[in-house]
């Protein structure tokens, strides 16, 4: 996909194209019309990452097109970009040009915001990092303020931490996220909260046990779980599972679990195919379950997750993928309709666009 061109006049149209198309893939499920999601046209992205384009003794911030792989598109800012990103984005390369352990055969550059304020920025170099990098490099975290981490050929510098803690509140309560570096997060701040919002106004008053499938770092757990009696997440992620923990933890939430798990297993486990050590603490029968989420990959729900989805009241899907989404909803519409439907505009200018369902077997 070619780098967006951002133009905010253009964006209302964009996003209407978009939602149309939605609303014609759908249109044979009776789709019901869609609360639209738009972004903020600028400054919406609380990740970029950028290339370190050296010539001389200076470097550039550049992205590639895929159009034109080997030509750097040179960036002197990034529009998309959350605004904290864009202030830093010069002082940070100027502070890095003055010191030459810190430019030496850098090679990328990639910062992660929050919407409560921290950054964090990771330095990635073709070289070995060693005492006279650290000791340039913290006196450069303290004066902008940021969390920094080095990066090479099999070799991590943490200064202090690696992971920033978001921050902001939902209908009135707060919510702390912990996020990795390296690890997925919802790229648009604003939308992630619409989403949140969204599924939580779908899943009230649904009562009995939620099933999180693809559960991440607890982004919706964490939001949805105080609707419901308990709540059981599956994430097959190591550092996601633990963040989630955190999360959980983070958010004083004491009726919810997450195990280490794919969804393959827990639908194998739910219908007493398999047993699993991971859930040797877990009364699976335990559970009344009414509602099973899922915010899976591209690749959509495998055949067994789809039949385990089938013996569900109601099913909360949001997807990156309509094409997927669309072939998981023919495979369920013989037991399930489209109650409610949302479209989440993430990636502003592309092609790309987020979208949730709201199914209840019929």
């Amino acid at each position: 996909m070619p780098l967006p061109h951002l133009d905010p006049a253009a964006y209302p149209a964009q996003l209407a194209a978009k939602v149309a198309r939605f609303r014609a893939d759908f249109a044979a499920f009776a789709l019901p019309e869609p609360a639209v999601f738009a972004s903020n046209p600028l400054h919406y992205r609380l990740r970029a990452e950028f290339r370190a384009w050296h010539h001389g003794e200076v470097f550039d911030y550049a992205m590639f097109d895929p159009d034109h792989p080997r030509q750097p598109v040179l960036m002197a800012d990034f529009p998309a970009a959350d605004a904290a990103i864009c202030a830093l984005m010069p002082r940070l390369r100027a502070a890095i040009l003055a010191v030459e352990a810190l430019r030496r055969r850098l090679y990328g550059v990639e910062f992660l915001a929050t919407l409560s304020g921290e950054m964090l920025v990771t330095l990635i170099y073709h070289r070995p990092l060693d005492a006279a990098w650290e000791a340039a490099a913290r006196p450069l975290a303290g004066r902008l303020g940021i969390g920094l981490i080095g990066r090479s050929k099999r070799q991590k510098i943490v200064l202090e931490r690696d992971w920033v803690l978001e921050q902001f509140e939902l209908a009135g309560r707060p919510l702390r996220y912990q996020q990795f570096e390296g690890s997925f997060s919802q790229p648009n701040g604003g939308i992630n909260r619409h989403m949140l919002g969204w599924a939580s106004a779908q899943a009230a008053g649904l009562n009995g046990d939620l099933l999180e499938l693809y559960c991440g770092n607890g982004n919706f757990t964490v939001a949805l779980a105080p609707l419901f009696g308990r709540a059981l997440a599956t994430e097959v992620s190591k550092p996601a599972v633990r963040a989630a923990q955190y999360n959980l933890a983070a958010n004083a939430i004491d009726n919810a679990v997450v195990v280490r798990m794919t969804s393959e297993e827990i639908s194998a486990a739910l219908a007493g195919r398999e047993h699993f050590q991971r859930l040797k603490d877990i009364d699976l029968t335990g559970y009344r379950f009414s509602i099973l989420l899922v915010d899976p990959p591209r690749s959509g729900l495998d055949p067994a997750t789809l039949e385990l989805a089938r013996g569900f009241d109601h099913i909360l899907y949001i997807s990156c993928n309509p094409q997927t989404l669309r072939d998981n909803v023919a495979a369920l519409d013989a037991t399930h309709q489209i109650t409610a439907a949302a479209a989440f505009d993430q990636f502003p200018y592309t092609g790309h666009l987020e979208t949730g369902l709201l199914l209840r077997r019929r």
